[in-house]
């Protein structure tokens, strides 16, 4: 069976890639920019076909839907810089074309990343243990939670007799070999002392997802019959307290925990003043703020989910617990640079 894989020059369509090549039960193709950095994919890049082009060209979109059964689109724009055209354009607009091209081009499947972040309402609060039965919100926190959502939408309801499409939403995939995600940007501000702990002194807790485990649930979604038109939460099967876990992987790594507290009042005045200056289009596009509506309630807001559906429709079942994930995630630490002061 013939696969695509999007987005594989991140740290989830890359760790995607390698698990399909290793099972060796699939032709693996990725859809990759001419400059996109490939070098986590060496050890497979002479069994996988590149297909260069991008998300926004109709005509290598063809190309690379050609003779595929099976799209996994994990490619997204997640950086807080950008105006919201530019977001919709990479996340709903891209995902359109992409549905298009797969569905025209005789595939068979469409395995579409997604996040919880597509329910986080701007004035909502806790969402703990939730299900597929929560309504998108009224209001989004961010461009990336609105175009997200979009996308999700757009997929689930292109599902079709002929054209099985579904949604999966891990929330703050981790694991060694992230170099950029949302563990290790905190890790990194830690590392810096720069992390203040936004906790208010009550607990956050938190539905995160291992790499390993969102990977496997991609690919038992991509083989049910159960799943179309549907949208599915994946997480890891421990709940983490949010800042304590934190203290605990950055002493570990010896970093200093995170214990400069701020007064929410200040924080949500900060915010306030960063929200009105990226209404500017140069800093909106260029700026990637140190706090942000979006950033501040997923530090502050419990999220804990509900993956039963998964379980029932196509068997999930975490393959990777969080303490052996979270060993081989801080030894990948120490032994590279990818967080200031890592080789001390």
């Amino acid at each position: 069976m013939r696969v695509l894989v999007t987005g594989a020059s991140g740290f989830l369509g890359g760790a995607l890639t390698r698990r399909l090549v290793g099972d060796g039960r699939h032709e693996v193709s990725i859809l990759v920019r001419p400059s996109s950095n490939l070098r986590d994919l060496a050890p497979v890049m002479d069994r996988v076909e590149r297909v260069v082009g991008d998300l926004g060209d109709p005509a290598s979109l063809e190309r690379a839907v050609s003779g595929v059964d099976i799209v996994f689109h994990s490619a997204a724009r997640v950086d807080e810089r950008g105006t919201r055209d530019r977001f919709w354009a990479e996340n709903t607009a891209a995902t359109a074309r992409l549905l298009a091209a797969a569905a025209a081009g005789g595939a068979r499947r469409f395995v579409f990343v997604s996040s919880p972040s597509a329910l986080m309402d701007r004035d909502g609060g806790d969402q703990i243990d939730i299900d597929e039965s929560v309504p998108y919100p009224s209001r989004y926190l961010n461009h990336y939670c609105e175009t997200k959502a979009a996308a999700e939408r757009l997929v689930l309801a292109a599902n079709t007799a002929d054209f099985t499409t579904c949604a999966l939403r891990p929330r703050a995939i981790w694991g060694a070999g992230d170099r950029s995600g949302p563990i290790v940007r905190l890790l990194d501000r830690a590392a810096a002392g720069t992390l203040p702990d936004l906790s208010g002194g009550r607990g956050v807790h938190a539905s995160l997802c291992h790499v390993d485990n969102i990977v496997d649930a991609m690919i038992k979604a991509a083989a049910s019959e159960k799943v179309g038109g549907r949208a599915y939460f994946i997480a890891d099967a421990e709940r983490t307290e949010v800042w304590g876990f934190l203290a605990e992987v950055a002493a570990d790594l010896g970093y200093p925990p995170p214990s400069r507290t701020l007064d929410p009042r200040l924080v949500a005045l900060v915010v306030s003043m960063i929200e009105n200056l990226r209404r500017i289009p140069y800093l909106a596009q260029h700026w990637t703020p140190p706090l942000s509506r979006y950033s501040v309630a997923v530090l502050t807001r419990t999220g804990t989910y509900d993956t039963s559906a998964a379980t029932r429709d196509f068997g999930y079942r975490p393959v990777m617990d969080r303490d052996t994930g979270m060993a081989e995630l801080k030894s990948w630490i120490r032994g590279t640079e990818v967080i200031a002061g890592s080789s001390r």
